[in-house]
């Protein structure tokens, strides 16, 4: 007798290893990508399917992507859901960058869900947005460097550089002319 949907899916969920090979060098720390679970879960499948779809939404005025993930056997499914915010304004991207960002998020999410995929130690969960203020770092000339080009493509803001490093007086007004 075949086992059900659910009991494959367990048996994936406990062999599923997807490391983080990806590295942010701004950041300093490793994560996983949607890439890197889908690669490490395709062989695992063992004739089940796994589909991942998106839909773009608004609420209360915000828009968003629900991503979708859903594994099935031909005759059963089970499903994971997962949102992300879409800001077509961010510096540095274009609109289709922005929307491709926010599924890329929400997929990676979704996936997350339904394979258990526990992420408390990645930086997008450890990270304070600068709430800590005893975490506050000083940054280095070339580091400096670094998050300044990154503020000009968009990728990392203002807000976001003040309120984790400690500036000198000379990064603080180079960072204003940016």
């Amino acid at each position: 007798m075949k086992d059900t949907l659910i009991a494959r899916l367990a048996k994936i969920q406990q062999e599923l290893k997807a490391p983080k090979n990806q590295f942010n060098k701004f950041g300093n720390y490793k994560y996983r990508s949607c890439e890197d679970i889908l690669e490490a879960v395709k062989p695992l499948l063992n004739g089940l399917a796994l589909n991942l779809t998106d839909e773009v939404k608004e609420a209360a005025g915000y828009m968003y992507v629900e991503a979708t993930a859903v594994i099935t056997d031909g005759n059963k499914m089970q499903a994971v859901k997962a949102q992300a915010g879409i800001d077509p304004t961010r510096k540095g991207m274009d609109i289709a960058q922005s929307f491709g960002s926010s599924s890329s998020y929400a997929r990676k999410y979704a996936l997350n869900g339904l394979f258990l995929i526990d992420d408390t130690k990645d930086a997008d969960a450890t990270n304070t947005h600068g709430k800590d203020k005893n975490t506050k770092k000083t940054l280095t000339k070339q580091r400096f460097e670094s998050a300044l080009k990154a503020v000009q493509e968009g990728t990392y803001t203002k807000q976001q550089l003040v309120s984790q490093y400690e500036l000198t007086e000379l990064q603080t007004k180079a960072l204003e002319l940016c």
